[in-house]
This record gives C-alpha cells, structure tokens and sequence, in this order.
C-alpha cells in the first residue's frame, strides 16, 4: 500500500505514461502500470508531472510593498532602489512577515516550492533578516526558502554595511551577498568582491551576488567574481545575479571571460521580466533589453537559472509568483524558440535551479523527495506556451494545493479543455 501515486504521466524530461509512486515522503518506484493500491491516486493521463519550480533569485523583503511609501515614476532601477530606502527606514517586521507570507500562498499555488530570497542588511535594524528568518520557519512545511545577506546600498557605500552584513549571518542568513557595481568606486566594488568572497570561505557559505545590473561595458565585477571563485576555493557554490552588462560587452571580451566563469563553476542568474523592464534605460533607438547572453553562457557549459526577481515592488509593478512567465519571456528575450531550447528553458527553471540552490533529493527518480507538480500540458513545451493551471501541487507526498482545468485553452494536438476552472487552496502554515 503506497501513499500516493499519479497514474499515466508525462515525465520533463520525455518519458510518458507512467505511474509514480509514493512512500513516507520519498518517490518509492517510477513505472509503467503500478500493480498496487494507494490512499490517494491522481489521474495524470495526458498531463505534465514535473519537479517543483524553483526561484533562485527573488526578493521577498520587498513584495507586494507596490505603492508605498509612493510610486516609481520614472521606472528606473535607480528610482526603485531610492524609494526602496524611503520605505526600509519605516517598514515593521509584522509588516513584513505579513507580505512574505502572503507571496509563499501565491507561491504554493503555482507550484513554486523552493526560493531563494535577499535579505536587504543595510538597515543596522536588521528588521528584514528578522522578519525572513521568522516566514523561513513559518514556512518550511511547504517552501524551502534560502536567504542572501544583501547590502543593497553597498557593504562599504552603506555606513554599517560591513557590520550589518556579518551580523545578519551570525543570526542564521545563510548566503553571502553582494552588489560590486553599486559601490561608490570600481576599485570598491572589486574589493567588496574580494571581502566577501573571504567571508564565504571563512564561514563555509555560498555566495550569491547581483553582479554588474548596468548596461555600462565595461562594469566586469564579474570577471573578478570568478576569479576570487577560483582563489578561495569557492568553485560550484558561487552564483553571479543577473550579469546584464555582458549584453554591451565586445564579442572579444566575452571569449575570454566565458571560460575563466566555465572553470570557476560559476552558477548564472538571469532574471528575464526584471532585466528587459529596467535596462536600456539611456537609450533612444535601438534600444538594449539588456537580458544577458543566455545561449552562449549556456553551450559553454554553465550552469543557468532563471529568476523572478520582483512581484509588485518599487522595482516591478508587476509578477505573478509563476515561473513559467519568467520562461516563456525568456525564450522571447534570448531568441530560444526552437524544441531544444526550450526544453533548457524548462530546466532552468527546474534541475539548473535546484543545482543553484544546492538541493538534495530534487527529481523525478526513485529515492527523490516526493516533491512535485501535476500541469494541465501534455509537456514542457505546451506549459512554456500556456502557463498552465497547477492541477495538484505536492510537497513531500502530501497534496498542498490544487485546481481544476481552466475551460478555453488550445491544445497542441487541437483539443480544447471542458472542464470549468476553481481553486481549492488552504494554506499548511498555522
């Protein structure tokens, strides 16, 4: 007797009709027509089934904070981080905790279960760590959620960001942070790159830092990045956010700096709705989208997912918590339209994700957690296409969410769904 098996579904990775099985939380037997009973079974036949989504870079200080203390007018990432330093000074940790929680509902729903979230630590207050240090064990039953000690305003611009940034990873942040291309000097930003790359090896912690979120050429934090990776020892367990400025650099550059990011293992975090909204911003005609080199990153062999970013914040007005928004803008920002491509796409959203975030037991194998999500799609490419209802979301084997197929949507083989939409969600945090 199992706990949970879905009959009849369609694997990401191509394999169809087949039945996964469940036990005490972990995937018992992947097969073909399990001859076996089980508390719960869910018909997959002609759906998707695929491993949660995973969100590498986001900010869940921020969200759904859109309209206070007022509005970014000019749109501009300068302006959002200005008004994000009107609200931090004023902002409660209920506050806080009470907008995170909401965004992980949103989350669950759209079968996003792991997040990784930057913590800003610029305020000597500390309110923001405090307050995502309480939602990550609120939450833990249903999201995996990684926080990133990050000194928005610079950890030597800021005037206690070097102090801030240690203190926050003693009270338990467990990611080191950065944003080189926000100090005050090029030659700060790479001594940031350097300080907290020590800091990481020091304490034996990852490294996740926005690294040259500018259309300026010659911002190349993260070339020093990479080769303080290499330096320290770090190799694997650095990731380098959103990298927009390798969009202006010279072709002769990039064919050296690829390969020094390649043998330092470096982990790339484009963020597709976020980067073409804020880039270009100086620009007449033609006009830079500013999204980083994603199909060159990704035949030199890196490691590439895709992030977030933002829902509804002084940067973003809008988002969605649905992953599959990031990718289906991804395929249209990097050219990706082909089969093959889109099938990275996915990943990135998926496997290359969970290897950001380091995840263990992620997968659709045997002896994987039994953590994933039923889509009304036939397959990856279908659900890039429709960004589709989330029919069951299932967390460590237990259904967490679930909805019914929308009606009115146009299926690849010419079918249309009949059955009317709904969502039949309760939260599992008390």
């Amino acid at each position: 007797m199992f706990d949970l098996i879905i009959r009849n579904a369609n694997l990401a990775d191509g394999r169809k009709g087949l039945d996964i099985a469940v036990k005490d939380g972990k995937i018992a037997a992947i097969e073909t027509s399990i001859a076996a009973e089980a508390k719960e079974e869910i018909d997959a036949t002609d759906r998707l089934v695929s491993p949660p989504f995973v969100d590498p870079h986001f900010h869940m200080d921020a969200t759904l904070s859109l309209g206070l203390p007022r509005m970014n007018v000019s749109g501009t990432l300068l302006e959002g981080i200005a008004l994000w330093g009107e609200l931090r000074p004023i902002v409660t940790k209920e506050e806080l905790v009470e907008r995170a929680l909401r965004y992980c509902d949103l989350a669950v729903t759209q079968g996003l279960l792991f997040i990784r979230s930057h913590v800003d630590t610029s305020d000597p207050r500390l309110v923001t760590a405090e307050a995502l240090l309480e939602v990550k064990e609120s939450v833990k039953p249903y999201i995996d959620l990684q926080l990133v000690a990050f000194p928005q305003d610079g950890y030597y611009r800021a005037k206690e960001g070097v102090t801030s940034l240690s203190r926050a990873l003693d009270m338990g942040v467990d990611i080191v942070g950065g944003i080189p291309h926000f100090e005050r000097t090029m030659e700060d930003g790479r001594a940031s790159v350097e300080a907290l790359c020590r800091i990481a090896a020091d304490r034996g912690l990852p490294v996740d830092m926005h690294c040259d979120e500018t259309d300026d050429p010659m911002s190349r934090h993260i070339e020093t990045l990479a080769a303080e990776t290499i330096r320290f020892g770090l190799q694997g367990r650095v990731a380098g956010s959103h990298l927009t400025s390798m969009h202006s650099m010279d072709n002769y550059y990039v064919s050296k700096l690829i390969p020094l990011m390649a043998e330092a293992g470096i982990n790339v975090i484009p963020n597709p709705l976020i980067n073409i909204m804020l880039q270009g911003r100086h620009d007449t005609y033609p006009k830079r989208r500013g999204m980083t080199r994603v199909r060159e990153l990704m035949d030199a062999g890196l490691n590439v997912s895709f992030g977030h970013d933002c829902v509804m914040d002084p940067w973003y007005s809008m988002g969605s918590g649905d992953m599959l928004e990031v990718g289906h803008m991804a395929i249209h920002v990097a050219q990706m339209a082909g089969i093959e491509d889109k099938k990275k796409i996915f990943d990135a959203l998926t496997v290359n994700s969970a290897k950001t975030l380091g995840l263990e037991g992620y997968g659709l194998e045997k002896g994987c957690n039994a953590d994933f999500v039923v889509l009304q799609a036939v397959d990856t490419l279908e659900a890039l296409r429709l960004k589709p209802n989330r029919l069951a979301v299932i967390k460590r084997g237990k259904v967490i969410a679930r909805s019914a197929p929308r009606i009115g949507e146009l299926f690849l083989d010419g079918r249309p769904s009949q059955i009317d939409g709904g969502l039949d969600y309760v939260p599992v945090r008390k």
